[in-house]
């Protein structure tokens, strides 16, 4: 347990996904100061290291999507100043938010996800890059979350447009075939899956703007499918958050073809946290409100590392200075030479 221990819930971010970063961040502050938690805000920018010391947080409760703060950067800072926290590892982060190595990570794993392309902006001209591959096809950047940048192609024209669009967010745009079926997004906390529902979007593909609220999509809880395959379904995304290392409360997102075969979407490592969002309402429909979500959460934020305090660098709770030695630049802190 966490009591009386001064929480920081870190949000916003360097990342496209600040916006729904700070939604999930003020949602999860706001159940934590109603829980009794002495909680605070910390906004994260490139200046995360100072405000971690400034504010003498005991515990982070990570409210960050995307880049820098999804992908294992913030969590390793956090290791290293010895600060527990919730959510996956730097390990698993960094591999959920690789699309391409997630991928490599699932078929190791025996774990079936649709077949795909890592296209290089700069390199080989698209069209002769897919070859044979055939269409229709989905195209996302590599390393970004909330359906930024994705889109749906049926032809060649389309194909060109959409890395053009993905590449705004990286240089590495990955084409995966598409799958038509029943969208399933599963919660699992823990490792274990605690529940799922349909997701049936408006077009073709769950997009940004339906995740924003701004798009027409519909929701059913439980799904319309069978009860022996929505066990399977639950199986499977428990296998693949392990596979990724990943726990704390991941969503994964399965398509059921109309073949009747699953297949693995992405694993979200840190998906959004609201009461209203896929997992918040998935764990409200299975008997976890909102705010005893956040103290699960909360309760199990721990450290990664082996011997992470053991020889530490540095001590959160004092302020660094920098002087200088005859061999160039020294680190000490207000008490002298470590």
């Amino acid at each position: 347990m966490q009591s009386g221990k001064r929480v920081g819930v870190l949000m916003g971010g360097l990342s496209s996904e600040r916006d729904l970063s700070l939604q999930s961040g003020e949602a999860v502050h706001d159940a934590l100061l109603r829980a009794g938690h002495d909680a605070v805000r910390i906004f994260v920018d490139t200046d995360l290291d100072l405000a971690l010391r400034a504010e003498r947080i005991d515990v982070a409760f990570l409210a960050l999507h995307g880049r820098f703060g999804e992908d294992g950067c913030v969590q390793g800072l956090l290791e290293l100043l010895g600060i527990p926290y919730t959510g996956p590892g730097l390990l698993g982060a960094a591999l959920a938010s690789d699309k391409v190595k997630a991928k490599e990570l699932l078929r190791l794993h025996n774990l079936p996800t649709p077949s795909a392309y890592v296209h290089r902006v700069g390199e080989a001209p698209a069209v002769e890059q897919h070859g044979n591959f055939g269409f229709p096809v989905v195209v996302k950047p590599r390393a970004e979350g909330s359906s930024l940048g994705v889109s749906h192609c049926a032809n060649l024209d389309e194909l060109e447009d959409a890395i053009d669009d993905a590449a705004r967010f990286d240089e590495h745009v990955v084409v995966e075939r598409y799958v038509r079926g029943c969208e399933v997004h599963v919660a699992v906390l823990s490792g274990r899956a605690i529940g799922l529902c349909e997701i049936e979007p408006d077009g073709e593909i769950f997009d940004f703007a339906a995740r924003r609220g701004r798009g027409a999509f519909g929701v059913y809880s439980p799904p319309r499918l069978s009860a022996e395959r929505q066990r399977g379904i639950l199986t499977l995304a428990e296998r693949a958050a392990r596979a990724l290392d990943c726990d704390g409360l991941v969503e994964v997102d399965v398509i059921v073809s109309d073949q009747g075969n699953e297949q693995i979407l992405e694993v979200d490592a840190l998906p959004a946290l609201r009461p209203d969002s896929i997992v918040g309402s998935i764990a409200r429909a299975h008997g976890l409100a909102f705010p005893a979500l956040c103290e699960r959460l909360l309760d199990e934020a721990r450290l990664h590392a082996p011997d992470r305090r053991r020889g530490a660098l540095c001590d959160r709770r004092r302020p660094l200075s920098i002087g200088m030695s005859e061999g160039g630049v020294e680190r000490r802190d207000a008490a002298g030479p470590h």
